[in-house]
């Protein structure tokens, strides 16, 4: 049986991208805070373990992107994590920003925002970042039921933690991107993880979609990523449930 998502806030659910990435640098506590500022409802984010165990914020496999470091957040621990600068590649005045722990993050912002976690793993088998991720689910209680969810490219990730923590609502994500699996980016996910709603990329909705996952399945669709208001009002109209957004600054009257 499906998990209800997140019945109890208003509808179309907003998440932050990232935070709200289009402000400030994504997947740090200036972006959740710019959010908070801006009037979402929500947040998105991404987590990876590092070689110490923490669950650390970020979207990529390393800081290349955000901050000229390759190495890989798996060999790193969080000692050396914390010293790595991800705000001044977007703008100077955020220089020091650094890559939060999830436990910071979701002490400071749940239940009062509701929480997209997405896993970031490639892992089909012995993964460590389900049974990590549940523990803390477990032990929030309540404050989690009310306000986290849970996506992931990888359906057997995203399985796995469904077996953990059943009452926590999950999804999964797919694109037609080449670096998604060929079987993966159409939706054949949600068969591997049964998962409860689906976050397809923005291009993949249209009313044919939505009534072969949303009428005949029970999925709500929550599109990614949408930072027009003409395209978040379509969405919308055409049935999914909310949408996740760079600019969620600019579609909080939706």
């Amino acid at each position: 049986m499906m998990v209800s998502l997140l019945p109890d806030r208003p509808r179309p659910l907003l998440f932050a991208h990232r935070g709200c990435s289009s402000l400030a640098p994504e997947n740090t506590f200036a972006s959740f805070r710019k959010a908070r500022e801006t009037g979402s409802p929500g947040i998105e984010l991404d987590v990876h373990v590092c070689a110490s165990g923490e669950l650390v914020v970020a979207h990529d496999n390393s800081f290349t992107r955000t901050a000229g470091d390759g190495r890989a957040i798996r060999d790193l621990g969080y000692r050396e994590i914390k010293k790595i600068d991800v705000g001044t590649w977007f703008d100077p005045l955020f220089r020091g920003e650094h890559p939060p722990v999830l436990d910071d993050v979701l002490e400071e912002f749940c239940p009062d925002m509701y929480i997209d976690v997405e896993l970031k793993t490639n892992s089909t088998k012995n993964d460590p970042l389900p049974e990590l991720f549940s523990k803390k689910i477990i032990k929030m209680g309540d404050r989690a039921l009310q306000s986290i969810v849970v996506s992931s490219f990888n359906p057997f990730c995203l399985a796995k933690f469904k077996k953990l923590c059943p009452r926590i609502p999950t999804a999964v994500i797919w694109s037609s991107n080449k670096e998604v699996p060929l079987i993966l980016r159409r939706g054949f996910g949600r068969i591997l993880s049964h998962c409860d709603y689906l976050k397809p990329d923005k291009n993949q909705v249209n009313s044919f979609s939505f009534f072969r996952f949303s009428v005949l399945e029970g999925r709500p669709l929550i599109p990614w990523t949408v930072d027009e208001r003409d395209s978040a009002a379509k969405l919308i109209k055409t049935g999914c449930e909310g949408i996740i957004s760079n600019r969620p600054q600019d579609l909080g009257a939706l």
